[in-house]
């Protein structure tokens, strides 16, 4: 694969994860100010965290998502891909669920889901490219902390969400 269509696939993928990061930003525009009013957990960041969290995570799943496409495009990697795409799908569905519509039962449904599909595509990855499924395990995390948060504050919040 030449370098441009390498720069290419780099430039595709980062806009397809930060198109979907912008997505689900839509949904957070009063994410602070509800975030700021919800009863939180001792343990929760405060809310200037999760943005910079967020934009290294996508950065580095875009990264992920264009080393399995580069290995040798997406039909040989088309089932990686495409649960890579599911995945990020609800994971804008979350935000939406979550901050958008205020449904704290469904959110936690959605990210217990994402958790399980993210697996899934670390899964995929390592057998294409064993570094993009590394790449993943900062994003699994954050995840698996924020899955957490999300019940602990459904549950401490009935009312709200």
């Amino acid at each position: 694969m030449n370098v441009r269509r390498q720069a290419v696939g780099l430039l595709g993928w980062a806009i397809v994860t930060f198109l979907a990061a912008a997505l689900g930003a839509r949904a957070s525009i009063s994410a602070a100010d509800f975030y700021a009013s919800l009863t939180l957990p001792a343990w929760a960041p405060p809310a200037s965290v999760f943005g910079p969290v967020w934009t290294v995570l996508y950065a580095l799943m875009a990264l992920a998502a264009w080393l399995v496409w580069r290995q040798g495009g997406w039909r040989a990697a088309a089932p990686a891909l495409a649960l890579y795409l599911l995945q990020l799908a609800l994971n804008v569905l979350w935000s939406w669920l979550f901050f958008g519509w205020k449904q704290g039962a469904l959110a936690f449904a959605d990210i217990a889901l994402l958790l399980a599909l993210i697996v899934a595509t670390i899964v995929a990855f390592h057998r294409v490219r064993p570094a993009a499924a590394w790449l993943l395990l900062p994003y699994l995390a954050w995840v698996t902390f924020a899955s957490a948060l999300n019940y602990a504050v459904w549950q401490a919040n009935p009312v709200v969400l």
